[in-house]
C-alpha cells in the first residue's frame, strides 16, 4: 500500500498512474476507523481505477478543544485495517502544517442555509471547517468520485453544495449508515463510550424507527415532544436536539407536503460525548 505524508509527492504519484479514462475515488476520513468507513472505501474500490484514503483530524472543525484533543488517533491501527482491505489503497496522512501550510484557519462558506440548521446552531463555525478541509481535500486528491456516509446528513448536503458553488468536477456520493448489531450507527466516538453506554446507546434509532412510525399519522410537532419526553426519562441521556426536516433545505418541516422528502434527525450527548443520528422518513 501507498502511503503519503506530504501533500507534494502524493500529487506526482496521482499524476503518474492517471491515465485518460481512468478514476479517483476518494474517502476523507478523520482516522480510527470502523466497517463504515470501509464499506465507503469497499465501494470506491469497485467503482474506481485509483481509491485514495485520506486520515486527518481536522482541527478548524471543532469548536470544542476537548473533543478534539480526545478525537481517537489511531493511525497504526488503521493501517493494518487498510491494508487488510487492499493493497491497491493510496493513503494520504499529512499533518496540519503540510494541509494549511502554517495556518490553520477556516474559510468563510455561505452553503445557503444548510449551515445553520441542527449541528450548525450546536457547532459554531463546525461548517465553515469542514467545508475548508474538504475543499482542501480535493484540490489536492483531485477525486472522480468522493464517498460519504449518510450519517452526517447535514455534512453530505453541505459538501454538495459547496461543490456546485464552487464548479469543481467532484461527483459527491452518499452511502447508507453501517450500524452496530444494537444499531447504533457507527462513528470512531462510539469508542469512548463504555460498554453500558454504548449497549444503552441502542435507545438512539428505535427512537428514531418509532418517530418515524408516528410521522405516517401525527404532525412534526408532535413527533417531536413525544421524542423529548421520552429522553427527559432517561437520565443517561441528554437530547441536544430532534429535528424533522426538509431533506433538501434541512429546514425544519411546519406541515406536510406529499411532494417532498423528510428526514428526522437527532444528537444526544451521553458523558460528554455527542451522538448523532439520522432516519428517512418516506
Amino acid at each position: 500500500m501507498h502511503i503519503f505524508y506530504g501533500k507534494a509527492a502524493l500529487i506526482d504519484f496521482l499524476k503518474s498512474v492517471k491515465t485518460t479514462h481512468s478514476t479517483i475515488g476518494f474517502v476523507p476520513t478523520m482516522g480510527a476507523l470502523h466497517q463504515g468507513h470501509l464499506a465507503l472505501m469497499q465501494k470506491s474500490l469497485l467503482e474506481n481505477e485509483n481509491t485514495v484514503v485520506s486520515i486527518f483530524v481536522n482541527p478548524t472543525q471543532f469548536n470544542n478543544p476537548e473533543d478534539l484533543a480526545k478525537y481517537p488517533r489511531t493511525l497504526e491501527e488503521d493501517v493494518k485495517k487498510l491494508t487488510a482491505l487492499s493493497s491497491k489503497i493510496i493513503l494520504y496522512a499529512p499533518t496540519v502544517e503540510d494541509i494549511y501550510d502554517g495556518q490553520p484557519v477556516s474559510q468563510s462558506f455561505d452553503f445557503d442555509g444548510l449551515e445553520n440548521q441542527m449541528e450548525g446552531k450546536f457547532r459554531p463555525g463546525h461548517f465553515d471547517g469542514v467545508g475548508t478541509i474538504v475543499k482542501r481535500l480535493f484540490e489536492i486528491v483531485e477525486p472522480t468520485n468522493a464517498y460519504f456516509g449518510e450519517k452526517d446528513f447535514q455534512q453530505l448536503q453541505i459538501v454538495k453544495k459547496m461543490v456546485a458553488k464552487n464548479n469543481l468536477k467532484v461527483n459527491v456520493v452518499g452511502c447508507p449508515i453501517y450500524r452496530e448489531p444494537n444499531n447504533l450507527a457507527m462513528s470512531s466516538r462510539n469508542e469512548r463510550l463504555s460498554a453500558k453506554e454504548r449497549e444503552e446507546a441502542a435507545i438512539i434509532f428505535k427512537t428514531l424507527n418509532i418517530a418515524k412510525e408516528k410521522f405516517m399519522s401525527k404532525s412534526a410537532t408532535l413527533v417531536s415532544e413525544w421524542v423529548q419526553q421520552s429522553f427527559e426519562k432517561n437520565p443517561m441521556f441528554t437530547l441536544e436536539y430532534f429535528v424533522i426536516a426538509d431533506e433538501a433545505t434541512l429546514l425544519p418541516s411546519l406541515r406536510k407536503n406529499k411532494n417532498k422528502k423528510y428526514r428526522a434527525f437527532i444528537a444526544i450527548v451521553v458523558n460528554n460525548i455527542r451522538l448523532i443520528d439520522t432516519i428517512s422518513l418516506n
